[in-house]
């Protein structure tokens, strides 16, 4: 599958802005639940190759600033969120995890506390293929996609965090008595 038929998936299932990650779930996999079960298992490969290429730890650092903590699981279901958000939103953040402060949603939750994860994008593939066929999604064999929490700065040092991702520190953190 291409890229660009795996983000029309997403495009089609974001169009006119559902009101939430649970929606575009259920919109993707309505869609993909009707294609050849290949087709399925190459959608669902290719959120493989999206967890693989967005697993940085600044970007995992930007999820712990805004969800207020981020265990390894959590950074996945966040970067779920980022991809419910769309192909441009998460390569920005991938590029620059300190772009996030350019959503709406992501300056909001700093005043709420909102928290940004979408585990149910990440199993799109798996609740299609047993929409259309009856049977569990063959396994994957790709790595997790994350760098291993051992190896990770401490995403509690607030210097290190302002030298790092300075805009989301500026919305996140307290500001020094």
């Amino acid at each position: 599958m291409r890229t660009d038929d795996f983000w029309a998936v997403i495009d089609r299932a974001t169009a006119d802005r559902p009101g939430s990650p649970d929606e575009v779930a259920k919109r993707a996999i309505a869609e993909l639940a009707t294609r050849d079960p290949g087709e399925i298992v190459a959608w669902g490969r290719h959120v493989d190759k999206v967890m693989a290429a967005s697993g940085k730890e600044d970007l995992w650092a930007a999820a712990y600033l805004i969800n207020g903590g981020c265990s390894d699981d959590g950074f996945d279901s966040f970067r779920g969120w980022l991809i419910a958000n769309g192909r441009d939103v998460l390569a920005r953040a991938v590029r620059d995890p300190d772009s996030l402060t350019d959503l709406p949603a992501v300056r909001s939750a700093a005043l709420t506390g909102a928290v940004f994860e979408a585990e149910e994008v990440l199993g799109i593939a798996a609740a299609a293929y047993q929409e259309a066929t009856g049977e569990e999604l063959p396994p994957s064999d790709a790595p997790p996609g994350r760098p291993d929490p051992a190896m990770l700065w401490d995403f509690d040092d607030e210097e290190e965090m302002q030298r790092r991702l300075p805009r989301l520190s500026s919305l996140f953190l307290e500001p020094p008595d």
